[in-house]
């Protein structure tokens, strides 16, 4: 009996141990509701900026590849936020305002931050209208880069891959349209 069971602790041990299935099942687009997120774009591989985006890869929610940041150059948004986070709640409606009437003139790009729950994250993108791509930092790999005490945090990344930070809530429209318009100089 006792050797029964420890075959099947070490078979199931074992069994965690293997290698990671790279099917799309097996990362965050097997959460429900993912395949109806926005999916990541492949994106074209390019050398490190100086004062730029970390050179740190992250997985798409949605669809799509994995992201590696220091390949985007702007005029970009990346909101950091978390579904748990109260204050993400309340800027969401200027984010999903600003990818409607700033479509063609900057991208989005939203990075769910060490959210335990994914599927509320999903949820969350979904409910509120963030039709953008959505990447996930469940190791809180942009924390140091990007300086994020707790979501929010909101980069703005002008043409040449230059980063400018806002650490806190979004607390209007016309403040985040006036840092789209002072930072990466696109008018709405």
């Amino acid at each position: 009996m006792r050797r029964a069971l420890a075959a099947a602790v070490l078979l199931t041990v074992l069994a965690g141990c293997g290698p990671t299935p790279s099917t799309p099942e097996a990362g965050p687009t097997a959460v429900p509701g993912a395949d109806k997120l926005v999916a990541c774009p492949p994106t074209q591989s390019r050398p490190p900026v100086s004062n730029g985006l970390p050179d740190v890869t992250l997985p798409c929610l949605g669809g799509g590849p994995d992201m590696r940041l220091a390949d985007l150059r702007g005029p970009l948004v990346i909101n950091v936020w978390a579904q748990w986070c109260p204050p993400c709640r309340d800027e969401a409606p200027y984010l999903a305002a600003l990818q409607k009437k700033a479509a063609g003139k900057l991208q989005i790009l939203g990075i769910d931050y060490a959210d335990p729950r994914p599927e509320l994250a999903v949820q969350f993108a979904l409910e509120r209208e963030l039709s953008y791509p959505h990447l996930v930092d469940s190791d809180k790999l942009v924390r140091k880069p990007f300086k994020v005490g707790g979501p929010p945090v909101t980069v703005f990344v002008d043409k040449d891959g230059k980063v400018f930070l806002h650490n806190g809530v979004l607390t209007s429209q016309q403040q985040l349209d006036q840092l789209v318009k002072d930072k990466l100089g696109v008018s709405l």
